[in-house]
């Protein structure tokens, strides 16, 4: 069912959305009449009015992530603690991967006990959930690593993921590769659709059109990269290198090469994105982009503090921190 508006309410109550405003908020110069007709749109929607401003400050920001079982999400959740605690919070973390997570229920619990903002790291998050959360929170909202297209009135903290694509493939290129196979993340990402045209930029560069039936599209996790490795390496003429979303699914393509009896990076060059600590823990260590997770948490944690205190006004922050190319044992030349 289509979320309710606070202009649905307006309409069914025959008067603006300022005067619905006002009803819900408790202000004045509303005539005893209008008040209980908007009342009643209320009751018959359902609506859950925004919870006000919270002032003074409860200490508390939330950071909402859809699993917290990947090296990834446990680098980023460290940082976000680090960063709650330097700028004066409390960090309530929640994954949204349970079962019976349910965001609604999630925004009810939140409005009942309060919190001063919310850092969203969610891969599926849709326009209609981020607005549910700011119309009735009503507290800062920053996106980290943010999906989908970006909102321009909402914070955001991402890496430079078109930068880290072209570093990631150039590398390899440089190498002397010229079939290099891409397993990008959800097609519906940002970063992955960044990534991928960071792989073409650096194809251009070098003069080589790459071969569009060597990239395909998983899901970020350890069998999806195995077994779109596995399907690129099964091929008549597989890539010699492979450039993964992820550092999950390279562990995956790590694994797809050693059943078919290769050897990394003798028989094929794997590299990575993100520079989790799974990296140091493959053999060959892995070559890979790395994202400055830490400063990535603070810089969304900061965002929160900073708008509680001078709030942003329509327009957000966006901040893009710089990734960087780990070179490590799993490259080699053809």
């Amino acid at each position: 069912m289509p979320r309710t508006t606070l202009a649905d309410v307006a309409a069914a109550a025959g008067v603006s959305v300022p005067t619905v405003s006002k009803v819900l908020s408790g202000k004045k110069h509303v005539s005893a009449a209008t008040r209980d007709k908007v009342l009643q749109a209320v009751r018959a929607f359902g609506y859950e009015a925004p919870r006000p401003p919270s002032t003074p400050r409860v200490g508390l920001v939330d950071l909402l992530i859809d699993g917290l079982g990947s090296p990834w999400a446990q680098v980023l959740i460290r940082g976000a603690e680090k960063a709650a605690a330097r700028w004066g919070f409390s960090l309530v973390v929640t994954s949204s991967a349970r079962p019976d997570f349910d965001l609604r229920r999630w925004i009810g619990m939140v409005r009942k006990r309060s919190t001063d903002g919310v850092v969203l790291v969610l891969s599926r998050a849709n326009q209609q959930e981020i607005a549910a959360i700011e119309e009735l929170l009503h507290v800062p909202l920053v996106l980290l690593d943010p999906v989908g297209q970006r909102d321009p009135r909402i914070s955001t903290v991402g890496a430079t993921n078109w930068l880290g694509g072209v570093m990631a493939t150039t590398h390899l290129l440089e190498l002397g590769h010229t079939r290099i196979g891409f397993i990008g993340g959800p097609l519906d990402t940002q970063c992955t659709l960044d990534r991928y045209e960071g792989y073409l930029a650096a194809h251009r560069t070098f003069g080589i059109d790459p071969d569009p039936t060597l990239t395909s599209y998983g899901d970020f996790l350890i069998y999806g990269g195995k077994t779109l490795g596995a399907a690129l390496l099964d091929r008549d003429d597989p890539p010699t290198a492979i450039f993964s979303g992820n550092d999950l699914q390279a562990a995956g393509v790590y694994q797809a090469a050693t059943e078919r009896g290769g050897r990394v990076p003798e028989d094929l060059s794997v590299v990575g994105f993100d520079d989790s600590p799974l990296c140091e823990m493959l053999s060959p260590p892995l070559t890979t982009v790395r994202q400055p997770l830490d400063d990535m948490a603070n810089e969304a944690v900061r965002l929160v503090s900073e708008e509680l205190t001078h709030p942003r006004g329509p327009a957000g922050t966006r901040i893009e921190l710089a990734t960087t190319l780990i070179i490590r044992a799993s490259t080699g030349k053809p």
